[in-house]
């Protein structure tokens, strides 16, 4: 043993020991037990494996759930809004409904609730964060078009034309009354004399009629209009008479009075007819009993039955639940507050670009397709282990075209009213001014009997047309409520699963730090330890040094 070896070995020694105080150093500094896997491999991997449980579960609750939480926040927060708007506009019908009420109030009251049905609507532009809450998957896209598009449609003749395909059922058939008054449409003080106006009681008629109400109003004129039932395999029925799965409507504008031509058609006539104004197709009782009949056939089958007519080729029948019936029309025209087709209906919008060439976007194409049929598109956060919340309501749900039509209905009908009270009150003045005596005396008698008929039909008309507006708010208010009770439920939910992540958040960073942490008062007394045990080998070998062979030479 040479004191050169001695001297290795001592600074060999030192040297370690200079390492653990290093690394005892490391450790009190970082508070963590390893500064590289080669530390431990074993406590490495495991460290490895709940920082990325820590990760995903910080991903989790901090982004993910937060993000979807707002969400659901606003969506209640615009549902809420909608419901006090129904609450509004049904205390307005019930005060409409009072008979005693003159057509210059009914107008005030209904303009309140055309108001709120404004209101109603532009709250389905709600967003967050930049994305429209109520259009699925199409978030950056209004669910109704805007005064941009509307300025836009007027500027530029490219704005696109849609080719929109509704589908419903046979129950989406309503009735309309109608009063027709004969000649006293546009009487006045200055012609009610001279014979142009002249009519009776007896010309006075009321009736009513079956149609079925498009989505939208003032559609394409001089376009086919088809009424085609089908069957859920999404072809068009087979009947012995192949043409009864087809019912062809004729375009009549408002000048040509389509609901009076309708009243003359009835009860055997087969006249079916579309109002592109109004987007109404009318139906005559024989056509619609025509079209019933078919499709109850096809829904409830036939097969050995001859009872029933027109009877159907082949099978027993697909069940109600598995008939339809679709309507394919263009619209080119919109206003403000429409609702765009693309959020409701199979379509396809065309417009033509800077060279002139037309380009086509299709819509929900799958809507018509038998296995898929009109599907909600779902917005969903991944917000746990396995845990996915869906966080948006559609604009199918909660945002009815119903309610407008409805409206529109109540504006026709109450115009109507207001005109036709006009024209009483004119025959009324001029009956004032007149003794029995006079010519036109007679004939006066003969309008207003015709006028007050006429009047006494559209109030109860206009007075059941506010009932009905009573219950299919109440209808709407039912579909809100649905959905604040879903967005509500998915709230609770979330809640539930946000105090788990962070349960787990907690418990994934105490089995973190017991895992990769150390006792800092152990690590201090190694620490120490260490450094006497270096400053003791120090001493040691300077004793060592200083003594060689030399030293006995």
């Amino acid at each position: 043993m040479t004191n050169k070896i001695m001297q290795n070995n001592s600074l060999y020694n030192i040297n370690q020991n200079k390492v653990l105080q290093d690394k005892l150093s490391t450790q009190m500094s970082t508070q963590k037990k390893l500064t590289r896997p080669s530390d431990d491999p074993v406590v490495a991997i495991r460290a490895l494996r709940l920082r990325s449980s820590v990760s995903e579960l910080t991903q989790y609750n901090d982004k993910n759930a937060a993000d979807a939480d707002n969400w659901l926040k606003v969506t209640s927060d615009g549902l809420a809004v909608m419901n006090d708007i129904l609450t509004d506009m049904m205390k307005e019908s019930n005060k409409a409904a009072n008979k005693d009420l003159t057509p210059n109030e009914l107008d005030i009251i209904l303009t309140q609730v055309k108001s709120y049905m404004d209101e109603f609507y532009s709250t389905g532009n709600s967003d967050y964060a930049g994305r429209y809450l109520f259009t699925g998957y199409r978030t950056d896209t209004p669910m109704t078009f805007t005064t941009a598009d509307v300025s836009k449609m007027t500027e530029d003749d490219n704005f696109p034309s849609y080719e929109i395909t509704e589908q419903t059922k046979i129950d989406a058939f309503d009735t309309m009354n109608y009063t027709y008054i004969d000649k006293l449409e546009g009487l006045n003080p200055n012609n009610y004399t001279d014979g142009t106006h002249d009519t009776t009681e007896q010309k006075i008629e009321n009736g009513d009629i079956k149609r079925l109400r498009l989505a939208y109003d003032d559609i394409k004129d001089g376009q086919t209009l088809k009424v085609e039932l089908y069957s859920k395999s999404g072809s068009p029925l087979t009947y012995s008479d192949p043409a009864l799965h087809s019912v062809t409507a004729t375009a009549v504008s408002l000048g040509n009075d389509p609901y009076k031509q309708i009243l003359d058609s009835n009860p055997g006539g087969n006249l079916v007819i579309y109002v592109p104004e109004t987007g109404e197709i009318l139906f005559s009782d024989g056509a619609f009993k025509t079209l019933n009949d078919t499709y109850q056939a096809a829904a409830q089958g036939t097969e050995g039955d001859d009872t029933v007519d027109p009877p159907i080729a082949g099978t027993p029948g697909v069940g109600e639940e598995n008939m339809e019936i679709r309507v394919t029309y263009t619209k080119d025209h919109w206003n403000n507050g429409d609702l765009r087709p693309e959020h409701y209906f199979k379509c396809s919008a065309t417009a033509k670009d800077a060279s002139g060439t037309e380009n086509t976007i299709d819509y929900n194409s799958e809507y018509t397709d038998a296995e898929i049929g009109i599907k909600r598109q779902t917005i969903s956060y991944d917000v746990g282990y396995n845990q996915i919340i869906e966080v948006n309501s559609t604009a199918q749900e909660i945002f009815p075209h119903d309610l407008k039509r409805d409206l529109d209905d109540l504006q026709n009908i109450m115009t109507k009213m207001k005109d036709i009270y006009a024209i009483r009150t004119d025959l009324k003045d001029a009956l004032r001014d007149m003794e029995e005596s006079d010519a036109d005396y007679a004939d006066t008698v003969k309008q207003m009997d015709a006028a007050n008929k006429a009047y006494d039909y559209i109030r109860e008309n206009i007075h059941t047309a506010f009932e009905h507006m009573i219950s299919k708010t109440q209808e709407y208010q039912a579909d809100v409520n649905v959905a604040v009770t879903d967005n509500g439920t998915r709230s609770s939910r979330l809640a539930l699963i946000k105090n788990r992540l962070v349960e787990q958040k907690t418990s994934f960073r105490e089995l973190q730090d017991k895992n990769e942490g150390v006792d800092i008062a152990e690590v201090a007394i190694e620490l120490k330890s260490a450094e006497l045990t270096y400053e003791s080998s120090l001493m040691a070998t300077s004793k060592i040094m200083q003594t060689t062979l030399m030293n006995y030479i």
